[in-house]
């Protein structure tokens, strides 16, 4: 660098205490982080906070929330303390469960019962159930039931035996005989004490035949009579011994009724239950004896257990929901929101070589767990799981759980029978967690959604960096030691953590609230702290873990320094040369990010003002780029457009670079190039340069300003530092500066230098150490400036597109006026020659 750039640049070269913010460890009030309480709270979120708490707390329908922050800010780990604190205040819910419907089995009953009661339920139905199958066969192997319906078999034999003698007599008395036969009941003629043959019956005269037949008529009359009397004794006789059989099971288990009815004589729908079962339960009476096994197959007789067993399931509880353990509202976090793990499901087990199902196999969801408290979704897992966005939908506007399964609606043309499960009320707080931009689509694209989520908690990225953000930083490291046990750190090393909060946010004012990344170093520096036989974590154990992380993850920059090295990548710093400048990039990576310097040059002649982006005509240039580079044509009609026009054709590229270009960060870098093209001035090469332009010539701020001086010092490391070699950057990012030490020791040692410019003006005098000149009175720039000397040459650029203009119309009007339609001299012509 010149004595006169050095001179231009003085005032605005940044001091080293301006590139990085420190903080003295002597001003933190404690030795190690053993001697601070840990973090409890969240640190730097009031307005979350504040959000949480009136979403919480308001009752009203629709007022559930969405907690928007980037990933790793501590969204999930806040409403987790935030919830179990609140739910804790809450009353337990009730229990859910689903029993039998006797009226319609495909219509499964739900019944809500106080907190625990819903399992004991279940145990009392299944001892039910145990001790009636051993009552009632035992009541039915009593004398007393024994007596009893002999005494009723006994009553039908004697009433149905009178019946049948009666028609026998009254057959007799007629001259006929009853026989009973395998079709029924006949009745024969008797002549002379013995029946007659239906042979001997055609002799007979006709006047006998015909008293006969009358007379058959008759007993058939009275046989029908005493048939139908006898189906009624019959049928009297089966009642009497089914109600024998009702009277003496519900005997057998009334007292096990009585208990049940005593135990659950608050719960209505619990009592209506009961009293369904004591009426179904003797219809179904051979369900409780043990099966016939004797001369049974052995597999026979498993199927006959099985199937007593699933006929008995009907008297069973299938508990939905327990909350006996909780001690308060539920909190439940749904990791993997499908359809079914939300709105819950109803599963088929074989049977028989048939796939069935009860209210046994309903299956509850985290709708259900959560019922009575608070469901904790994560929107970008939900919205993946297809049909649990609008099934979540569906629940929260009609305030009711409906259990039903996918694959009948979807995959099955014709509807089939299933469980239609009894809708259960919904009364629940539901908190999605999402990025800003998702929740801003879906404001956008979703009607329900605002009217669903109307609470929304923003978590900062970052917080102001003072004293009390960093005690509090200070006890958020003592949280993550007594949790992870790991070892303690000491002042030095809080300290250290604490400007790598301000690093990674890129503000010397600001701290870091990604408490992942903070967590994650301080868990890396106690490792190495390990390593190095230290009871207690240093500065040098922090550094060393930033080191490293950086080294685990910067193999493409290196490779890219490498190709640089060798010359691959052409890339001058040192020296000077005309329209061409090294611009600053921004390069993520993943979780890594760096700055490396691309070649920026720009070639400029006589034309119609057209100044072309190479990047642009050929789509590689992303829209932020294309915005940039239009601006900065604009600026250059502002300045220097104002009395002539701009009569040049300039191109501008990026050299050696095949991706897309994006961001208008480099678009000063352009136009230093451009205006070193018009001037013919020389550009030093060891000053690389970031920042976008205005319409005005002002330079504005752009992002990843760290990285990219970083990047480029380390590439002039590897080809030797001059002490002339720096660069230049918008004076508005010189508050986001954290560089690295080494950095910072450069530029205290005068081996590299950082500027902060405010207008293109300050940037041209330092990289050409030639001022750049103010318009006087006269609209002229001063001789021997920077902008004269591109005025000047933009000038002669509109007068010899004037003259050249001028000339060629003077030679159409000579060919015109001589005849010549080729627009040839009378001297060239070939009818001279």
């Amino acid at each position: 660098m010149s004595e006169l750039t050095r001179a231009a640049a003085a005032h605005l070269a940044l001091a080293p205490d301006q590139l990085r913010r420190r903080l003295d460890p002597a001003r933190l009030p404690f030795e190690t982080t053993a001697d601070i309480e840990p973090l409890e709270a969240t640190i730097g979120q009031p307005r979350a906070l504040s959000a949480l708490e009136f979403g919480l707390e308001i009752p009203t329908e629709g007022y559930n929330l969405y907690v928007a922050g980037r990933p790793g800010s501590g969204r999930e780990s806040t409403v987790r303390r935030y919830l179990e604190r609140y739910a804790r205040r809450r009353p337990i819910p009730p229990d859910w469960v689903y029993v039998h419907n006797f009226k319609d089995p495909e219509q499964p009953v739900a019944i809500a019962l106080p907190a625990g009661r819903g399992i004991q339920f279940a145990r009392d139905m299944d001892e039910f159930v145990r001790a009636a199958q051993q009552a009632i066969p035992r009541a039915f192997e009593s004398d007393e039931y024994d007596r009893r319906r002999r005494e009723i078999v006994d009553r039908l034999e004697r009433q149905r035996g009178e019946l049948w003698t009666a028609a026998q007599e009254f057959a007799q008395q007629r001259g006929f005989a009853l026989e009973a036969t395998p079709a029924g009941v006949v009745s024969v003629p008797v002549v002379q004490g013995r029946p007659i043959t239906p042979e001997a019956f055609e002799v007979l005269p006709a006047p006998v035949r015909e008293d006969l037949e009358r007379r058959n008529q008759e007993i058939q009359a009275r046989i029908a009579d005493t048939l139908r009397e006898v189906r009624r004794l019959e049928k009297q006789a089966a009642e009497r011994l089914r109600q024998l059989d009702r009277e003496v099971a519900l005997f057998a288990v009334g007292s096990l009724f009585d208990d049940l009815r005593e135990r659950y004589a608050d719960q209505p729908a619990v009592l209506a239950y009961l009293e369904e079962v004591r009426e179904d339960l003797p219809d179904h009476l051979h369900d409780f004896f043990p099966p016939q096994a004797a001369n049974v197959p052995p597999p026979i007789a498993q199927l006959q257990v099985v199937q007593q067993e699933e006929h008995l399931a009907r008297y069973r509880v299938n508990v939905l929901v327990d909350n006996s353990r909780l001690e308060g509202a539920p909190v439940i976090f749904e990791r993997n929101p499908s359809y079914y793990n939300v709105l819950g499901r109803i599963d088929y087990r074989a049977a028989f070589g048939a796939m069935v199902t009860d209210f046994s196999q309903i299956r509850p969801g985290a709708l259900h767990r959560a019922n009575g408290g608070f469901l904790v979704l994560h929107l970008a897992d939900t919205l993946r799981n297809p049909f649990a966005w609008e099934g979540l939908k569906r629940a929260l506007l009609s305030r009711q759980i409906v259990i039903e399964n996918l694959g009948a609606q979807l995959l099955n043309p014709v509807p089939t029978a299933s469980l239609r499960p009894q809708p259960i009320p919904l009364d629940v707080k539901v908190v999605l967690i999402g990025t800003p931009l998702l929740y801003h689509l879906m404001s956008a694209l979703d009607e329900d959604f605002k009217e669903l989520f109307r609470v929304r908690a923003d978590f900062a990225p970052d917080m102001d960096w003072n004293d009390e953000h960093a005690l509090e930083y200070a006890a958020f490291i003592s949280r993550c030691v007594r949790d992870g046990g790991l070892r303690h750190f000491d002042r030095g090393a809080v300290a250290r953590v604490i400007e790598y909060g301000a690093r990674i946010v890129e503000h010397q004012r600001k701290l870091s609230l990604q408490l992942l990344e903070i967590s994650n170093l301080v868990a890396e520096a106690s490792y190495w702290a390990g390593k190095a036989d230290r009871e207690l974590v240093t500065a040098e154990d922090v550094d060393r873990a930033i080191e490293q992380k950086e080294y685990r993850s910067n193999l493409v920059e290196e490779r890219i320094r490498e190709l640089i090295a060798e010359g691959t990548l052409q890339i001058d710093t040192e020296g000077t040369r005309v329209g061409q400048i090294n611009s600053l990039s921004y390069i993520q990576l993943g979780d890594y990010a760096f700055g490396r310097p691309t070649r920026v040059t720009a070639r400029v002649s006589l034309g119609r003002g057209a100044v072309v982006s190479i990047e642009r005509e050929i789509a590689l240039s992303g829209p932020i780029h294309s915005k940039g580079f239009l601006i900065l044509s604009n600026y250059l009609a502002g300045a220097y457009a104002q009395e002539f026009p701009l009569s040049i054709s300039a191109s501008i590229t990026f050299e050696q670079a095949y991706e897309e270009i994006e961001g208008d960060s480099a678009s000063s870098a352009e136009l230093y190039a451009l205006l070193s093209a018009l001037s013919g001035l020389e550009l030093e090469q060891g000053i690389a340069v970031t920042g976008s332009v205005n319409q005005h010539g002002e330079i504005q701020a752009v992002g990843g300003v760290s990285e990219k001086i970083e990047g480029f010092y380390a590439v002039c490391k590897s080809k030797g530092l001059t002490g002339g070699q720096g660069v230049i950057i918008p004076a508005a990012n010189a508050q986001h500066l954290m560089l690295k030490d080494e950095v910072v020791e450069a530029v205290r040692q005068g081996r590299f230098h950082v500027w902060a410019v405010r207008t293109v003006d300050e940037g041209i005098e330092i990289l050409t150490g030639i001022p750049a000149g103010e318009r006087g009175p006269d609209g002229q720039y001063p001789e021997g400036t920077v902008h004269r000397l591109v005025s000047d040459r933009l000038r002669a650029y509109a007068e010899r597109l004037r003259d050249f203009g001028s000339r060629r119309n003077e030679r159409d009007d000579r060919a015109r006026s001589s005849g010549d339609p080729t627009g040839q001299s009378e001297e060239g012509s070939p009818a001279q020659g």
